[in-house]
């Protein structure tokens, strides 16, 4: 048992624990996007996808690639692999899913600035998986660098 709890234990430190349960969750919401009315952020999602390509994507289009934008970040931070390309486009995903809070202030505030409906409660919960991006991005930037004192 204390084997495998050692074992688990490094295979954790390796592949960034934090990173993987990121990536799980990213893999889930991603892969539920594949199945139309499945996802609760589906129609959030497309509405704002429009908005912020001037409806140049068609509502299927838009879906898909945002499904597998999601995927790919899920399997690469689970896997551990390519970590900064992943991080960088988890980085710019979680920016994104605050724009709801400025093209739709009425689907995410109950009395703005501080009550937030349930759709607006989704979205902040983001700044957490934000936080823990941008700390481990500074970690792998920096993994390389030699610090002088």
């Amino acid at each position: 048992m204390k084997e495998m709890v050692l074992k688990l234990g490094n295979w954790v430190s390796i592949k960034c624990f934090p990173c993987v349960c990121i990536g799980i969750v990213y893999l889930w919401f991603g892969m539920l996007k594949f199945f139309p009315g499945v996802s609760p952020a589906e129609t959030i999602a497309l509405d704002t996808i429009s908005e912020l390509t001037f409806g140049m994507l068609t509502p299927g289009l838009a879906i898909i690639l945002l499904a597998i934008w999601e995927t790919v970040i899920g399997i690469l931070l689970i896997l551990g692999l390519f970590n900064r390309a992943a991080l960088n486009l988890a980085i710019v995903h979680m920016v994104l899913t605050f724009t709801p809070f400025m093209l739709f202030p009425e689907l995410t505030f109950t009395t703005a600035p501080f009550g937030l409906t349930l759709l607006g409660q989704y979205i902040i919960k983001n700044i957490v998986f934000l936080a823990i991006m941008v700390f481990f991005l500074n970690r792998e930037r920096n993994k390389n660098k030699k610090i002088f004192s």
